[in-house]
């Protein structure tokens, strides 16, 4: 076995060398090559609405893939980092996102050619074939593409060391079917969102959950009423708008999709949450958890690689002298709080956020293996505040 540095995701712990890009998103998306600028199966970088046109991708000759981009910079700054992959529009997600297919065009693929970089992944405009719902309310290929993607992300974490999640896009949705349940998947790392900002739309606004995920930081929740409205004037479910489908966002908020709500004296539009394909109860369950965790994994990948196949000081018994290991747990907690906790991206208390715990009775000799555990502290979120309203009467 090749000397290697290997980091086990802790779950079950909450009870329900240059700057991070973290919010570097990629945005697979059925296309249309345009001759001699735009081909398919291609990675391209963008920053800006206007660089589409610099590859020849127009409203005209490519609707789906203009308006994903154009909807991404509503919500993220002009110069945001963008990584667009067109494919053919009846390529299915199920394939996009099968680890198996290492060819250009899915997602394997582009992951590889960014070398790691890339933070998520969006999946949106394909398998156009398809334009009717299944039994369970959506084109029947997101639900085949949700364990695909989760498979493909825990290929990629435990192989490239490089963590990655999916946004689906809710393809296809029928309020009239009985909208699939995914509270009882166990995909923490592929999401799926429905409603878009067209009437009658067989698709979902992928392109705008994109670009308010790359325009917050990674403990924000894209629904955070402080951060100001979605960009869109009009959004919808189906042929309603939000605002007169209060009961179907609700139905489809509580099976676990993202979708967009509407709140009482703020004008405009809002995500009601960020859940993961999931249970409540695991620890990833939510875009801001899996975020947050995720950059820790990367922290911590860099740093304990500095230290792989170094020189160890030891005791009699095999063991790390007390020393080394005081060092390289500071080491470790130092690079998490410095990346993370002092940006605000971890609960803090005196400027420490994480813990890292060494069992100083490893016979590393015997071995030659040390096992760390790290703990990160996540903050709290706000999902529901109840307030007691009385009259305070004073009598004499």
């Amino acid at each position: 076995m090749l000397p290697r540095v290997k980091i086990q995701f802790l779950n079950g712990l909450l009870g329900t060398v240059g700057e991070s890009p973290d919010g570097l998103l990629a945005l697979v998306c059925g296309a249309s090559a345009v001759t001699g600028k735009l081909a398919l199966n291609t990675a391209y970088t963008i920053t800006r609405p206007d660089d589409l046109a610099g590859l020849g991708a127009t409203e005209e000759n490519n609707a789906k893939l203009y308006k994903h981009v154009a909807e991404f910079y509503d919500e993220a700054e002009s110069g945001t980092k963008l990584i667009v992959y067109p494919v053919a529009a009846t390529t299915k997600a199920t394939d996009i996102c099968d680890y198996t297919k290492t060819a250009e065009g899915y997602a394997r693929d582009l992951i590889m050619r960014q070398n790691g970089a890339l933070r998520g992944i969006g999946i949106a405009g394909v398998n156009s074939g398809v334009s009717a719902a299944g039994a369970n309310g959506l084109d029947p290929d997101v639900l085949t593409a949700l364990p695909k993607a989760q498979q493909l992300g825990e290929w990629a974490t435990t192989e490239l060391y490089a963590p990655v999640f999916f946004v689906l896009e809710g393809r296809c949705y029928d309020d009239s079917k009985e909208l699939k349940d995914l509270t009882s998947e166990t995909c923490n790392r592929v999401c799926v969102t429905i409603g878009d900002t067209v009437a009658s739309s067989k698709d979902a606004a992928v392109g705008t959950l994109l670009g308010r995920i790359a325009s917050i930081p990674v403990q924000r929740n894209i629904g955070r009423v402080k951060s100001g409205s979605l960009f869109p004037a009009e959004m919808y479910v189906g042929a309603r708008k939000i605002d007169e489908s209060g009961s179907t966002v609700s139905s489809i908020f509580e099976k676990g999709y993202i979708v967009a709500r509407k709140h009482v004296g703020r004008s405009g539009y809002f995500y009601a949450d960020d859940p993961m394909a999931c249970g409540p109860t695991d620890d990833y369950a939510h875009i801001t958890n899996r975020r947050v965790i995720d950059k820790a994994y990367r922290i911590a990948y860099d740093t304990m690689l500095e230290e792989l196949l170094d020189e160890l000081e030891l005791n009699e018994d095999g063991t790390m002298q007390h020393a080394v290991v005081k060092s390289w747990q500071q080491t470790l907690e130092n690079a998490v709080n410095r990346q993370m906790t002092a940006s605000g991206e971890l609960s803090a208390t005196d400027g420490e956020g994480c813990q890292c715990y060494i069992n100083e009775k490893q016979n590393v000799v015997s071995t030659s293996k040390i096992e760390l555990t790290l703990k990160v502290r996540p903050h709290g979120y706000s999902r529901y505040i109840d307030v007691n309203l009385g009259f305070q009467v004073t009598t004499a």
